[in-house]
């Protein structure tokens, strides 16, 4: 089977809709197209039938997204595979953190009472005193992150590059857990 690049779009699916006319039937023919490579691709990526056709599913509906806000990615296999790549690492990480978590899960016990919670205010009062013994700067990062920002958007209000950023953080991190660790050694 040849494979027809994605820049002569008006070989595979007539020149009215390459202009972008009707993107629902170019759309169809793209995924009519390639929809078969791209399983196979997706397949040998995640070792999974059920994920591969949730990536190549995912991957059609980035790029109706994509084609209804107007902004056609100039090779749109290629652009196709680069998400399902992207995909498949995003899965991956997030399988990753449920696997660390999991223990958390299994081994956390409700215990009545007040020493409980008491205990946790405390090392909330830790936690709040070491991060205000380092900058504002790493503070901010840390506590961004504890939200769910992602580095570029913490790079972005601290007003550093990411890579100092993540420098900054891990640095800061690293601190943070001496600092919690020598604490819980005096008590």
């Amino acid at each position: 089977m040849a494979i027809a690049p994605m820049d002569d779009l008006h070989v595979l699916v007539g020149t009215d809709l390459a202009a972008g006319q009707r993107p629902a039937e170019l759309v169809t023919a793209i995924y009519d197209a390639h929809q078969g490579e791209l399983f196979s691709f997706a397949l040998r990526s995640s070792r999974d039938r059920e994920a591969a056709e949730d990536l190549v599913h995912e991957a059609f509906v980035r790029l109706i997204v994509e084609l209804d806000a107007g902004r056609e990615p100039a090779n749109i296999r290629a652009w196709l595979y680069r998400v399902i790549a992207n995909l498949v690492v995003s899965r991956a990480r997030r399988a990753a953190v449920a696997q660390r978590q999991l223990g958390a899960l299994v081994t956390q016990q409700v215990d009545g009472g007040p020493e409980p919670e008491f205990l946790e205010q405390e090392r909330k009062q830790d936690i709040d005193a070491v991060l205000a013994e380092i900058g504002p700067d790493a503070r901010t990062a840390l506590l961004m992150a504890a939200s769910g920002f992602n580095g570029l958007e913490i790079a972005e209000a601290i007003g550093r590059s990411a890579i100092a950023t993540r420098a900054l953080m891990c640095r800061s991190r690293l601190r943070l857990r001496e600092r919690l660790g020598s604490m819980q050694a005096l008590a």
